[in-house]
C-alpha cells in the first residue's frame, strides 16, 4: 500500500534499497545549457544590487546568518562579529572548529571577534555601526538594550542604520522572554502536530523550517527598509519572529481545520495536508519510493494512461477530485501496484513525460550531486581550508545581468580583525595589541 501510515519495510542507512546509484541521476536530464550570466558580454553586466552596502552581522546559528548570507551573495560587504570563543555553530563541529553548517551559511563574510561585555568592545561596535548600513542580530529580546546597543541608541548614532532583529516569539507579547530554537518553534507553531501519521506521535520536520523561514523573512524586511531609506534617508528597525514567519506555511492544514473542525485529522502522513488532492502520496518503487500527485483531472487521466488503466477515466470513484479524495485508499493501492514493479528513475521518466508532478524520494548524497543545481551554480564544489573539498549552496536569488559571485569559504575566527579594526576603522597596531591583551578582540 502507499505510505499513508508508518512504512513497515526496513529502512536502510547505506547504499541499499532507496539509495540509488550515485553515478546516475534518478531523473531524466536533458542537455545542459550554459548559464546566461556566463555568456554575457562585459558591457551587459550590472553592479550587484547590494554593492556598497555594509552589514554588521551579530547573528548566530541559522536564522540571522542565512539572511546575511543572502545579502553577501547579492553584493553586500558582511562583517560577521563573534564573541572571542566564536558563535555557537562553530563549536558544533569536530573538524578543527569549522562546522559544516557554519561553512554553508557564512561564506563571503569577513570574520572579526569582539567582546561586547567590555566597554572598549562596545565602543568598537559603535565605530562599526557609524560606518554601516545594516545591523542584524538574533539575540533574545532585551539583550542589546541591556548592553546599551539597542536600536534607538544605535540609530541616534547613525540615523541611516537599518536594524534587523529576529527572535522566537517577537519583541512584544506574553511570550517574548521564552527561549526558542527550531524544535521548540516547530512544536509551538503546529508544525510538529501536523507532521507524521495519524496513528503515531507527532514528528518534527527533518529540515530546520522555522529557522530558515524566519531568515528569509528577515532578509525581506531588511530589503524593504533599505528601499524606504532610499526615499526618506532614514533607517528603520525591523523584526521577524519565528512563530509569525512559519504560520502561513500551514495553509492547507488550517484550511482543513476550518472546513472540518474537530473532525479534521491531526496528521495526514504523506497525503495532502488538507486532504484536498488525490493521488498525493509517496509510493513504493522497486528501489525506494517516489511521490506523485494529481492536482487536476487531466493529471489523473495522464496517470491512468501511463499505468495502463485508461479504462477507469469514467469510473465514478475517480472521475472528480472529490471522488478521488473519498476513495484515496483505492487510488493509492492502484498506483502502488504499478510503481512497486519499477525503479524510481523509470517511474519518474514516464510520469514527467506525461506532465505529471513526480519525483523520486532521494537521499542527501543524491541531492548534493543534483545535476540541475550544479548546472545552475546553485551547488558548488569548494575547497575549504578546514573541511577540505565540500559541496556548498549558493544563494537561490538570481539577478539578471549579474553573474553568480564566487563562493568564498567561511573565514577562520577573527581572521579579519586587523583589516577591519586596523585598516578600516584606523586603529594602530599598538591599539590592536592592547585590545587583544585586554580581551576586547
Amino acid at each position: 500500500m502507499a505510505v499513508t501510515s508508518r512504512p513497515q519495510r526496513k529502512q536502510t542507512t547505506g547504499r541499499g534499497k532507496g539509495q540509488g546509484s550515485r553515478g546516475a541521476s534518478p531523473l531524466p536530464v536533458g542537455k545542459t545549457s550554459k548559464s546566461r550570466s556566463s555568456s554575457r558580454s562585459p558591457k551587459s553586466l550590472r553592479t550587484p544590487p547590494l554593492s556598497g552596502v555594509t552589514v554588521i552581522d551579530l547573528s548566530h546559528v541559522y536564522n540571522g546568518p542565512y539572511a546575511t548570507f543572502l545579502m553577501a551573495m547579492a553584493g553586500a560587504r558582511v562583517i560577521k562579529v563573534e564573541p572571542l570563543q566564536g558563535e555557537h555553530l562553530r563549536s558544533r563541529g569536530d573538524m578543527g572548529g569549522a562546522d559544516f553548517p557554519f561553512a554553508m551559511l557564512n561564506g563571503n563574510k569577513e570574520s572579526v571577534t569582539l567582546n561586547l561585555k567590555t566597554v572598549a568592545g562596545r565602543g568598537l561596535l559603535r565605530e562599526l555601526i557609524s560606518r554601516a548600513d545594516v545591523l542584524v542580530e538574533n539575540f533574545a529580546p532585551g539583550v542589546m538594550e541591556r548592553l546599551g546597543l539597542g536600536a534607538k541608541t544605535l540609530q541616534r548614532l547613525n540615523p541611516r542604520l537599518v536594524y534587523g532583529a529576529s527572535s522566537g516569539y517577537g519583541r512584544d507579547g506574553p511570550y517574548r522572554d521564552y527561549p526558542a530554537m527550531d524544535l521548540v518553534m516547530q512544536a509551538m507553531s503546529g508544525v510538529m502536530h501536523t507532521t507524521g501519521f495519524a496513528d503515531q506521535p507527532p514528528v518534527k520536520s527533518g529540515a530546520a523550517v522555522c529557522d530558515f523561514s524566519a531568515g528569509v523573512h528577515l532578509y525581506g524586511a531588511i530589503m524593504t527598509a533599505l528601499y524606504e531609506r532610499e526615499r526618506t534617508g532614514l533607517g528603520r528597525a525591523v523584526e521577524v519572529s519565528m512563530q509569525d514567519a512559519i504560520y502561513a506555511s500551514l495553509a492547507s492544514n488550517l484550511g482543513m481545520l476550518h472546513a472540518r473542525g474537530k473532525k479534521a485529522p491531526a496528521r495526514t502522513g504523506n497525503r495532502h495536508g488538507g486532504l484536498g488532492i488525490s493521488p498525493y502520496n509517496a509510493y513504493a518503487a522497486s528501489d525506494g519510493y517516489v511521490v506523485l500527485n494529481a492536482p487536476g483531472d487531466h493529471h489523473f487521466h495522464a496517470i491512468l494512461d501511463v499505468i495502463g488503466r485508461s479504462d477507469l477515466k469514467d469510473d465514478s470513484r475517480f472521475n472528480s477530485r472529490s471522488a478521488r479524495v473519498a476513495n484515496s485508499d483505492a487510488v493509492d493501492a492502484m498506483i502502488e501496484a504499478w510503481t512497486v514493479t519499477l525503479p524510481r528513475r523509470t517511474i519518474a521518466q514516464r510520469m514527467l513525460a506525461a506532465a505529471v508532478p513526480c519525483a523520486p524520494v532521494r537521499d542527501l548524497q543524491e541531492v548534493m550531486e543534483d545535476e540541475n543545481m550544479h548546472a545552475r551554480g546553485s551547488l558548488q564544489r569548494v575547497q575549504h581550508p578546514q573541511l577540505g573539498p565540500v559541496v556548498l549552496p549558493h544563494s537561490p536569488l538570481r539577478f539578471t545581468g549579474m553573474p553568480l559571485r564566487r563562493l568564498q569559504p567561511s573565514r577562520p575566527l577573527g581572521a579579519d580583525n586587523d583589516s577591519v579594526f586596523g585598516r578600516w576603522l584606523g586603529h594602530s597596531r599598538s591599539d590592536l595589541k592592547a585590545f587583544r591583551a585586554a580581551g576586547v578582540i
